[in-house]
């Protein structure tokens, strides 16, 4: 039958593909992988070196994630045939609704496992801190950064990961002057960064009475957390460490004690504060872990050799290169200037619908097209 031959097609056009997949995803070395970290984790001794068990431990659950994913593709993508095979055969129509289905979920889940593959750099795997600092134009710029925050807080949700604010500013009569967010979650870091740079909006104001077309801006910095695997010298004579109470409403402790803690780092200039933990110690190690992470994360993209090298280039922030633009009115369209990828469904954008962008963008970049 013509409908099933449809979705048949469909289906056959990821044979290769798959094949594709299974060999980016190093498939038989990987199970070679698994094998031999089983093999470490089953020797006397292996639990002396608590912390080298953990890695191996954690390096062999991250793979065994990889090739089951791949293999319940796999298998479904096989099953989908048969199911096919057997309806077409059958003259059952009431089964083309699965079929349908099947297919759709197969060709999301394949495009979702592809694009991991494009995550080969040394930190894509880490978790995400998330900084926005609203740009000039006071309530109507620090509105935008809320709406921003909100829009990653959704993205975070969909993708099942954990979305934790661990510093924030109020706006004087609206929204956010500033916020730092973390998400947690296997390469949130690969998919979100990515999303660093100006952040503009088109858009009635809701607080002109006049009803005026205004535009704003906001920045976002995203750098990978840093664990305390990766050793950085930072010497305490280079650090100046204020506390002070929190700013945000609630707790029996949060604003009673000064347990915020802000860090900033003479030789660069780079400034971190936390303070959502319970306590000044938690917050100072949260706040040293955001300057670790800061001082990688320039020290990659500047490709420095010594975190001394590092001179405080955090501070160029070029407001005229916006990455992307959010329109409201006259018309509706979320519009990325690097990819050239667009969504006119601004809504769904905002409600956290951000991952053609991010496949737009990681799929030109591995063509070397930015």
């Amino acid at each position: 039958m013509l409908q099933f031959e449809e979705q048949k097609q469909r289906l056959s056009e990821y044979r290769d593909g798959m094949k594709e997949l299974r060999d980016a995803l190093n498939y038989d070395v990987t199970v070679d992988t698994i094998k031999d970290l089983e093999e470490q984790a089953a020797k006397e001794g292996f639990w002396d070196d608590l912390e080298n068990s953990q890695k191996v431990l954690k390096e062999t659950s991250r793979l065994k994630d990889i090739i089951s994913k791949y293999d319940t593709l796999n298998n479904d993508f096989n099953d989908l045939f048969d199911l096919i095979a057997m309806a077409d055969e059958e003259e059952d129509l009431s089964l083309l609704e699965d079929v349908v289905s099947g297919v759709d979920t197969f060709i999301k889940t394949f495009e979702e496992m592809r694009l991991t593959t494009l995550l080969s750099g040394e930190y894509d795997k880490n978790n995400a801190i998330l900084t926005f600092h609203a740009g000039a134009g006071g309530t109507e710029a620090q509105d935008w950064v809320q709406m921003l925050y909100r829009m990653y807080q959704h993205w975070a949700e969909r993708h099942g990961f954990k979305c934790k604010t661990l510093d924030f500013l109020d706006g004087e009569e609206a929204g956010l002057k500033s916020a730092v967010v973390l998400i947690e979650g296997v390469n949130a870091y690969g998919y979100l960064k990515c999303e660093t740079g100006v952040h503009r909006l088109v858009r009635v104001s809701p607080f002109d009475s006049s009803g005026r077309r205004h535009t704003s801006f906001a920045s976002l910095e995203v750098m990978p957390e840093i664990n305390d695997e990766i050793e950085i010298e930072i010497s305490p004579d280079q650090l100046k460490v204020d506390t002070y109470r929190s700013s945000g409403a609630g707790g029996q402790h949060v604003n009673k004690t000064e347990s915020a803690v802000r860090i900033t780092h003479i030789p660069t200039g780079i400034v971190v504060a936390c303070q959502n933990e319970r306590s000044q110690h938690q917050n100072r190690e949260v706040a040293m872990r955001m300057l670790k992470s800061k001082l990688v994360e320039i020290k990659e993209r500047e490709h420095l050799d010594k975190i001394e090298d590092i001179k405080g280039v955090q501070k160029e922030i070029a407001w005229g290169s916006q990455i992307r633009s959010y329109v409201f009115m006259p018309y509706t369209l979320a519009k990325d200037h690097r990819t050239g990828f667009e969504n006119g469904n601004i809504n769904a954008v905002m409600d956290g619908d951000l991952d053609g962008f991010i496949n737009a963008y990681l799929k030109a970049q591995s063509q070397g097209n930015l």
